[in-house]
């Protein structure tokens, strides 16, 4: 003896489970224990005589699962992140940079509104459909066991709506809208991540040298700072284009002698009113110049590609 107090031995090492206690600890059920086990997300047992015992470090491995699989992860992205945990990447800052992406990308708070309080708003008549269709898109979110209450999640678009509305549009044609508008939204904020990843996150997410909780703190601290960039380009932009063809619309619409005015870098080509109706039939009113400009590059390329094919090939 040295004369040194013994230190108090750690309660948790000496804790153990059976796999039927592990299971009414943790809430899962013995089967997707066992199952977890299979595909390599939760450590082996201990082996004692003829039982397996589990720990405290089971329990955890179970917790950050089952709060992973709330966020909507999949068993194989979990496996990647714990695999990233057992080989001291740090789970903890990689679950850091996972809150941060996931977080809001907005300053708007949900609120809750009525079936009653939406017909107010939206002319004093029910329409099923269009509430159908709301909730399709995802602008009311139904409320558990209140079948008149609804979740909006940004009560801005709501307002947006119901101001179109009371200017005449009828709620179909928003709906349309808007579908329309998201589709042509997603593709920004795809290219807006792919433009950043290839950049700024491709080295934290590619590198496994950067795979610790130092750079994720890192990583989660560029997200806060490039999140409003984004949003800040597509509203000077949208901005610029908004000024752009409202002009274009005005002048056409009231015959201005001047004629529209073209953007920076292209030329006003006439085209014969059947060819325009032709192209609007096809792909809508608000595509025929996008339509136009794709079809001639592709006439481009394929006659550039026929030059090439067609010439004769050098003998040796």
């Amino acid at each position: 003896m040295n004369g040194e107090p013994a230190r108090p031995a750690d309660p948790s090492a000496r804790r153990a489970y059976r796999i039927e206690d592990l299971a009414h600890r943790t809430g899962a059920t013995v089967r997707t224990i066992r199952a977890y086990q299979d595909k390599g997300l939760l450590p082996r047992p201990e082996r004692q005589g003829r039982a397996n015992l589990y720990s405290d470090v089971h329990v955890t491995r179970l917790q950050q699962i089952g709060h992973l699989l709330e966020r909507g992860y999949t068993l194989a992205s979990i496996r990647e992140l714990l695999d990233a945990w057992d080989t001291g990447r740090g789970l903890g800052g990689v679950l850091g940079l996972v809150t941060e992406v996931e977080g809001p990308w907005t300053d708007e708070e949900p609120v809750r509104v009525t079936r009653a309080e939406l017909e107010a708003r939206f002319g004093g008549t029910p329409d099923e459909d269009a509430v159908a269709e709301a909730v399709d898109l995802g602008v009311l979110e139904p409320v558990d066991g209140d079948p008149d209450t609804f979740l909006v999640p940004s009560p801005q678009e709501l307002a947006v709506a119901a101001e179109l509305h009371a200017a005449g549009v009828p709620l179909s044609a928003i709906s349309a809208h808007l579908r329309e508008l998201r589709g042509q939204v997603e593709h920004i904020a795809t290219r807006f991540l792919e433009f950043t990843t290839e950049h700024v996150f491709g080295r934290y997410l590619d590198d496994p040298a950067h795979r610790t909780d130092a750079h994720a703190a890192e990583a989660a601290g560029l997200v806060r700072r490039l999140r409003p960039l984004a949003r800040q380009t597509v509203d000077a932009e949208l901005a610029r284009a908004m000024r752009v063809f409202a002009v274009r619309q005005l002048r056409t619409r009231l015959g201005g002698e001047t004629g529209p005015e073209p953007l920076a870098g292209t030329r006003a080509v006439e085209l014969p009113a059947e060819t325009i109706s032709a192209v609007e039939r096809l792909v809508g009113d608000g595509q025929v110049a996008t339509f136009v400009a794709l079809a001639a590059e592709r006439e481009i390329r394929a006659r550039a590609l026929d030059a090439l094919t067609s010439r004769e090939t050098p003998r040796t």
